[in-house]
């Protein structure tokens, strides 16, 4: 049995939720070129409604980590395109960290996907961050080079793909 479970929060998690995703890129170092994003992911409550928001909970109800799903031409849309699944801000609190909460997560999306119907899962990635890349290609996705892009300059995001 897993030590923690992945479902969407409840309306009470949120704030905390937020408050994860801040801590995760914090602690990461990500916030360092664009600190303004800060608030797009403290606000768990506006991903919740114009997105689908997912967490890593255990059993007495600690999150663990959060991953927001994102359905092309919607507002948290990056590069999806029709008959194709998004994620954006994966977060895994960091005292939660090498417990498989990313990889749940991640398969979280991948079966939302497949009960969606999409073809094709997406997400971009910063370059340097290269655990994240190693999970995604063990799990099966291959890199996207067409879909890479560059929100800020000198600020490159990498784009995979998983073919369902």
């Amino acid at each position: 049995m897993s030590e923690f479970v992945v479902r969407p929060p409840r309306a009470e998690e949120l704030h905390a939720v937020g408050e994860l995703t801040v801590a995760a890129y914090r602690d990461d170092e990500l916030l360092q070129v664009e600190p303004e994003y800060e608030a797009v992911l403290a606000d768990a409550e506006r991903r919740a409604t114009e997105a689908e928001l997912l967490v890593a909970v255990t059993g007495d109800g600690e999150l663990l980590g959060s991953v927001t799903v994102v359905r092309p031409g919607t507002a948290y849309a990056e590069i999806s395109r029709e008959g194709e699944l998004e994620f954006r801000m994966l977060a895994t609190a960091p005292a939660a960290r090498r417990r498989g909460v990313g990889e749940a997560l991640t398969r979280a999306v991948i079966e939302r996907a497949h009960e969606l119907g999409a073809k094709r899962v997406v997400l971009c990635s910063l370059e340097t961050m290269q655990a994240a890349h190693r999970l995604y290609t063990r799990i099966g996705f291959r890199r996207l080079p067409e879909r890479d892009w560059e929100p800020h300059p000198t600020f490159w995001l990498r784009a995979f793909a998983l073919t369902l």
